[in-house]
């Protein structure tokens, strides 16, 4: 019976361990990633090519490919992801950053930290 009691301990503390890291590891990032300034972007001096950007925020650090024709932005590509990601999510804030031409755009919405957190890639890959 004590063993049965020392193996239920053991495995509920192991569940505890987990959960904690986990909840750790997700939340990493979050403060820093909702107060994250957009300063947008100036093409004007940008020469034509394909610049690439990081943004460091635990889950939400991602590397982006962004390709620059004739001052404009033609194309932004994943390198590295954030964790859990949504393809439909950075298309669509993909889509609003080539159609404004800057970053200053809607967020969008259920997904503030990881918009952002591509927006400041974006910006790192045109600076």
């Amino acid at each position: 019976m004590k063993k049965l009691i020392k193996i239920l301990l053991a495995v509920v503390l192991i569940f505890v361990v987990v959960m904690g890291g986990s909840m750790i590891y997700l939340t990493m990032g979050l403060d820093e990633g909702k107060n994250v300034v957009i300063n947008g972007i100036d093409l004007t001096n940008v020469e034509d090519g394909t610049y690439t950007g990081s943004y460091e925020g635990g889950r939400w650090t991602n590397t982006l490919q962004v390709t620059v024709k004739n001052h404009r932005i033609t194309g932004i590509k994943v390198v590295k992801d954030v964790a859990f990601s949504k393809p439909e999510l950075s298309e669509d804030l993909f889509r609003r950053v080539v159609d404004a031409q800057t970053t200053k755009v809607d967020v969008v919405s259920q997904a503030t930290v990881t918009s952002k957190a591509y927006l400041k890639a974006i910006e790192a890959a045109i600076k």
